[in-house]
């Protein structure tokens, strides 16, 4: 099993490669944690969608029911829901042909994660996104 979290070469390869990034969970609350890594990842030059059923869109961009519903494919998917609900995300991402599934702080679901690890994806549980891109300094690879 291997969750890349423990690996900062390949955390940096991911964010530094990745160019777009669905957030499952993005809420429209401008207090929550995933409107405010959706925001820090969008002023780093990522393009973000928003996925949440129960909203239909934030800050005028639209929010998709699901990621098969998204308009092009994404590298990340970056988790914002419980853990139970893993499991489900981790079938969309590998239908969609995601390169990484990401899940923040406190997301943690081992089966989930061997699924997409079996599935040829890269898989980084319970880490944040935003935090490791500061940590690994990535910025200056982004703004190429």
């Amino acid at each position: 099993m291997l969750n890349l979290k423990e690996d900062d070469n390949a955390l940096c390869e991911v964010l530094t490669q990745a160019k777009t990034i669905a957030v499952v969970g993005h809420s429209d609350k401008r207090d929550r944690t995933s409107y405010q890594i959706a925001q820090f990842l969008r002023q780093k030059s990522y393009t973000v969608y928003a996925v949440n059923p129960l909203i239909k869109e934030i800050d005028g961009q639209p929010s998709y029911a699901s990621l098969q519903e998204l308009p092009e494919p994404v590298d990340i998917v970056n988790v914002f829901r419980r853990s139970e609900y893993l499991s489900e995300i981790v079938d969309e991402a590998i239908s969609i042909n995601a390169k990484t599934v990401w899940t923040q702080l406190g997301i943690w679901h081992q089966p989930s994660a061997q699924k997409a690890i079996d599935a040829g994806l890269n898989m980084v549980m319970d880490a944040c996104i935003k935090i490791e891109y500061l940590r690994l300094r990535v910025s200056s690879a982004r703004n190429v």
